[in-house]
């Protein structure tokens, strides 16, 4: 999921584009990785991708309207139905006052809640949120383990696109255009970071391959999401 220093420039439906046109796309390592048709996973009115955390039904929390996917109040976590090992992820959100919440990525239903398996893209307003006193829990970050720089998050009320890439080993987050952060997951600097966290609480955390995609409900808040799909790398 690398991109050059000029990609990381472009604004981020150039980049979309660009990556769209090539039948081969850049991969961590300078790695060619072919990548597989885009899959919608939200397109404004239905859900069938999507079911709550080990196989509930959708919580009533969740509601679509106006072609987003909403919630008011603190609700349960929903889950891709499929499994994702190496992809691209594109996903537009805006949040409310002192919102947070948060995109979790090959996270696993072997807990009981799905935070402690899969690592976290943060989602919050970084002005009045609780969780904004350090960059390790502010918008874009990988929540807990790897901080995310300042100055790329739009104002309260106004739409946001993250991409996430996962390749291998190799993750990247990204927010309206800008990379914010890259890691390599299992190197040394990763597992010392995980076990100074709250994470080193469960074991399996951060360690599968493969899992789902989850979107988090349960804080105070409201939230919308859009335009939510994913490739697969190769």
């Amino acid at each position: 999921m690398r991109l050059t220093r000029f990609a990381t420039a472009l604004p981020a439906l150039a980049v979309s584009a660009l990556l769209a046109g090539c039948h081969n796309s850049p991969a961590p390592g300078g790695v060619t990785a072919s990548a597989g048709p885009w899959r919608t996973l939200f397109d404004g009115s239905s859900l069938d991708a999507w079911r709550g955390y080990k196989g509930t039904p959708i919580p009533s929390g969740w509601h679509i309207t106006g072609n987003m996917l909403a919630k008011d109040v603190p609700v349960a976590d929903i889950v891709t139905k499929d499994e994702f090992s190496d992809f691209e992820l594109e996903i537009e959100w805006k949040i409310g006052e002192a919102g947070n919440s948060g995109i979790f990525y090959r996270g696993t239903e072997e807990y009981d809640h799905i935070y402690w398996s899969g690592p976290e893209y943060q989602l919050l307003d970084d002005i009045k949120a609780g969780d904004n006193k350090t960059r390790l829990t502010c918008a874009g970050a990988a929540y807990g383990i790897y901080p995310s720089p300042e100055g790329h998050l739009k104002p309260v009320g106004e739409w946001n696109a993250t991409r996430i890439i996962a390749k291998g080993a190799h993750v990247e987050h990204w927010l309206n255009g800008f990379k914010l952060l890259e890691y390599e997951f299992w190197s040394p600097d990763w597992l010392a970071k995980v076990k100074a966290s709250k994470f080193a609480a469960w074991p399996n955390y951060g360690l599968s391959k493969s899992g789902h995609i989850g979107l988090q409900g349960d804080h105070l808040g409201t939230l919308a999401f859009r335009n939510i799909r994913i490739r697969e790398l190769k």
